[in-house]
Formats: C-alpha cells, structure tokens, sequence
C-alpha cells in the first residue's frame, strides 16, 4: 500500500481538480501486485507444495515433505536458487491482479463514496469499500490462482521443465479447451471467503492506523 500511494501521488499523478483517474489506479495496482508477490514467490511455493501434502497422504503417497525447510530444501536440490521462482510468472499474473482488484477498487469507491454520494470519510465508507474490493479482487484473481496452482504443483522433468505445461497460457489454453471456461473459476467461493474477510480486516485496520497517528491523503 505504501509504494501504491508513493506512485499514485509522486509518480503517476492526479488530475488538477485532485482526482485520481481510475486508469491510473488500475496501473498502479497492477505493478506493485506484481512486485510485491515476486519477492513473495519462493514462501508460496512452498506453501503450495505443502498444503498438497494432504492429498498425497489421502491418495496413500508417502510424504516428500512435512515442514518448510525440508520444503525449500528440496526446491533447491531440484532446480536450485532458480527453482524456487518456479511458476513466478502466473504467480505474479495472479498477484498483479488481485491487487489490481483490490488497491484500485478501494481507492475508487472510497472516493467515489465520498465526492459523488456525499459519504463522509469514516467507517461506514470504509466497510462498503472493502466488502466491493474483496469481491473484485475474488474475481480477478480466480483464474490466475487457478493457473497459478497448476503450473506451480505440476511435476517436472530432468531439465526442471513442467511435464503438463510449458507455462501459464499454455495452462489457460489446456484448461479452457479440455474444461472449459468455467474452470478458471474452481474454488471462486473459498477464495472470496478468504480475500473477502482478509480485505475488510485489512482496510478498516490500515484506516484506522491512519487516524490514530494522524496520516491524511
């Protein structure tokens, strides 16, 4: 949030009337999504590959890990310091817009609220904004978590290549055509249950933070 606001005012600009174009907004949240979730990528790599520990368990597998260092210690046995950027790139798809969904559809309505419905700046605006950015982001960043899961838990070769899929959009083609359209969307109400609860907390967190220290826009 802090590069957000650091590009909104410092980089992009806002309109002479003080208004931030949507457009802009958009484009910044696309980049520090994407920023922010590269450097996270390794951590989610293994977080993925853990939380696949159960299915193997249920399917009478034996473990191939059981805590986070073993998981990143094979991560980097298999590919090494490469290996744990395996799959960045839908994962930064994936974080691009989920933040696109959400850093620009709070900022948005929030100020929409306030200068077009006569809101004040205070809670009520501030729960309104992020119940509507915790759905956008559900529902933009579905299909790339979906994508992002699959290359990502996809078993390799002997060159650490994917044996499934050569990379996101040749998983976005597979999965459309074999699929459909529709499954972009598995898991859509979980992941809303999770980014909705997650962006409210949030939001309302970070506003009232800014109220006690005294922070204005």
């Amino acid at each position: 949030m802090a590069l957000y606001e650091k590009l909104r005012d410092d980089v992009m600009g806002k309109d002479e009337n003080g208004v931030f174009p949507v457009w802009k907004a958009a484009l910044s949240g696309l980049l520090v999504g994407g920023f922010a979730q590269f450097t996270a990528s390794p951590m989610d790599l293994v977080k993925v590959q853990l939380q696949m520990e159960g299915r193997r368990k249920l399917e009478g597998k034996p473990p191939r890990v059981r805590n986070t260092q073993q998981a990143l210690l094979l991560i980097y046995r298999q590919g090494g310091v490469k290996g744990l950027w395996k799959g960045w790139v839908p994962n930064v798809q994936r974080g691009a817009l989920v933040n696109l969904g959400d850093l620009t559809t709070y900022d948005s309505a929030k100020r929409f609220l306030i200068t077009n419905v006569g809101f004040e700046d205070n809670v009520s605006v501030h729960v309104l904004s992020s119940l509507m950015a915790g759905f956008t982001a559900a529902l933009m960043g579905t299909p790339a978590d979906v994508i992002k899961t699959r290359v990502m838990n996809q078993p390799t070769n002997d060159q650490g290549h994917g044996i499934y899929y050569k990379n996101s959009i040749d998983c976005f083609r597979k999965t459309v055509r074999n699929e459909g359209f529709t499954a972009l969307y598995k898991g859509f109400l979980p992941i809303w249950m999770r980014l909705g609860p997650w962006s409210l907390t949030f939001w309302v967190t970070f506003e009232w933070i800014r109220t006690v220290f005294g922070i204005v826009e």
